[in-house]
């Protein structure tokens, strides 16, 4: 799996040990920025970006850290086929993906510590969309997306 990571520079020292633990684990990283803390790329570059590369389908998940995962969010989510999903919570990463098969996870580094960020990291890429649900939930849950979808083609033009 490619992973597409980002930060601006509020995020950059987490996304930086990030990148290693997940260069260690063995994913290829695409880092669109910031790549330099003196010449840092702000939220509403950084984020698109990013959501570029989903959108192209060179990265099938993303993850982008600002101060606290929400401008990251807004700038990515304007862009059709991308659900960032801002987490402060080993919780809400597993289930960003298992029930809204988000594929970008948000962080907050002035919230959430390094050794939780990581964790979080770990849960939102090992999940899959709706895995260990029963077949109910399953159908229900594919049908919500599907009809996100469809708001998606009405919305982004």
């Amino acid at each position: 799996m490619k992973i597409v990571i980002g930060s601006d520079k509020a995020g950059y020292l987490l996304k930086e040990s990030i990148k290693e633990m997940l260069t260690e684990q063995g994913y290829e990283l695409i880092d669109v920025g910031t790549t330099d803390q003196n010449a840092p790329r702000p939220h509403t570059v950084t984020g698109p970006a990013a959501a570029a590369q989903i959108q192209s389908g060179e990265a099938q998940r993303g993850i982008l850290i600002c101060g606290t995962g929400m401008g990251m969010s807004m700038a990515a989510n304007k862009n059709k086929g991308v659900y960032a999903a801002v987490v402060e919570s080993v919780y809400s990463a597993e289930y960003c993906r298992k029930i809204n098969d988000a594929n970008v996870l948000c962080l907050g580094a002035f919230i959430v510590g390094e050794a939780m960020a990581k964790e979080m990291v770990n849960r939102f890429l090992e999940t899959e969309f709706v895995q260990d649900f029963p077949k109910w939930r399953v159908d229900f849950l594919t049908g919500q997306k599907e009809l996100l979808k469809e708001q998606e083609e009405q919305v982004f033009r």
